[in-house]
C-alpha cells in the first residue's frame, strides 16, 4: 500500500528539518566587524552583502535552474545583531526561520525585490537574467564593495542592453549605493525602471507605497506576516535624471533616464521592524525623508 499525501508530506518535512544545521554563533572576532560580503559557494553561488544594519542577496545563473523562478532582483533579509550573520545562518539550511539574529522572509520571486532594475519600454520592465562575474573589492570589516555583470538581455526587438553595477554598503546605513552602467547595440537614451516587489509575501495583501516626485524617491512599508513581523524598502534617484514613476503586476517602479556607457547612481535601502532601528511605518518614512545621497558617479 502506498502511502497516503499526508504521510509523505510530513514525512518529508521531517527529513528536511533533520537537515538543517544548527546556527553556529558569531565569534568575538566575527562580532567586530560591521560589513561582509559573500560568495554562497554551497549555495548555488547566492551573493550575500550587510552591515550593522540591514542585509541583502542577489543571485547567480546556477540557481535558475535549480529553484525557478529565479530572477535578477535583490534580496532584503530582517536582521537585529550589529555583526555579520548571513553566510552562518544560510550554512543551516533554514534561512527563513528566525534564529536569533534575523532571517530571510522576503519573497522576491519575479519581481524587483529591492532595487532590481529593468528597462520600461513600451509600458513593460525588460530584465536581465541572474548575475556573472562577481569581483568582490572589499569584504569589511566597515564597507562591503563588489561589482557584477548582467549579461546582455533584450528589450522586444528594439535593442539588446547589458550591465554592470557595483554596490557598495558601507556601516551605519540601511542603505546600499548602486552605481550602473549601462551598455547596448544602439545608441539612445534609455529608461530605467528601478522596483520594490509589491508582494514579497505571497497571499498578503498590498503594503503602503510613499511615491516623492520632488525628491525623486519612493518609499515602502510592507504587509505584516503575523510570525515574521514587516520589511520596508526605498530606492532613491537623482531628480535630474527622474522620469516619473509606474507599475506592472510585481513591482512599484522609479524612472530613471540614462545613457549607454554612462554610469548612474542609485541608492535602494530596506528595514526590518523587528531589529534594533524602525518599529513603525513612520519612523521608516521620516529616516528616508532625511536622506540626502551623493548621486555622483
Amino acid at each position: 500500500m502506498r502511502p497516503a499525501p499526508l504521510l509523505l508530506a510530513l514525512a518529508a518535512s521531517a527529513a528536511s528539518a533533520q537537515d538543517h544545521t544548527p546556527l553556529r554563533p558569531a565569534t568575538d572576532a566575527e562580532k567586530q566587524a560591521r560589513a561582509a560580503v559573500t560568495i554562497a559557494d554551497y549555495r548555488y553561488g547566492d551573493l550575500l552583502w550587510e552591515n550593522d544594519r540591514i542585509a541583502f542577496r542577489i543571485y547567480s545563473r546556477a540557481l535558475e535552474g535549480a529553484e525557478p523562478p529565479s530572477s535578477s532582483g535583490v534580496d532584503a533579509w530582517g536582521k537585529r545583531v550589529r555583526w555579520p550573520y548571513m553566510d552562518r545562518q544560510l550554512r543551516t539550511g533554514d534561512q527563513h526561520a528566525d534564529h536569533g539574529e534575523g532571517l530571510d522572509f522576503y519573497n522576491v520571486g519575479t519581481g524587483r525585490g529591492v532595487g532590481g532594475l529593468g528597462i520600461w519600454h513600451d509600458n513593460k520592465l525588460w530584465t536581465s537574467r541572474n548575475y556573472v562575474r562577481p569581483r568582490i573589492a572589499q569584504s569589511g570589516p566597515q564597507v562591503a564593495d563588489f561589482t557584477v555583470d548582467y549579461e546582455a538581455w533584450p528589450v522586444d526587438v528594439a535593442r539588446t542592453v547589458s550591465e554592470t553595477r557595483r554596490f557598495v554598503l558601507p556601516a551605519g546605513t540601511h542603505f546600499t549605493r548602486m552605481v550602473s552602467t549601462l551598455d547596448s547595440n544602439r545608441a539612445g537614451e534609455l529608461i530605467v525602471g528601478i522596483g520594490i516587489s509589491k508582494r514579497p509575501i505571497a497571499g498578503a495583501p498590498l503594503g503602503k507605497i510613499v511615491k516623492d516626485e520632488v525628491r525623486a524617491r519612493m518609499s515602502w512599508w510592507g504587509p505584516t506576516d503575523p510570525a515574521k513581523g514587516t520589511m520596508a524598502a526605498a530606492v532613491m534617484v537623482d531628480p535630474r535624471a527622474f522620469a516619473g514613476f509606474a507599475e506592472d503586476a510585481d513591482n512599484y517602479l522609479i524612472l530613471v533616464r540614462a545613457t549607454p556607457g554612462r554610469p548612474f547612481v542609485y541608492h535602494a535601502g530596506a528595514a526590518w521592524d523587528r531589529g534594533p532601528d524602525f518599529a513603525t511605518r513612520e519612523a521608516w518614512q521620516a529616516h528616508v525623508d532625511g536622506q540626502r545621497p551623493n548621486f555622483a558617479p
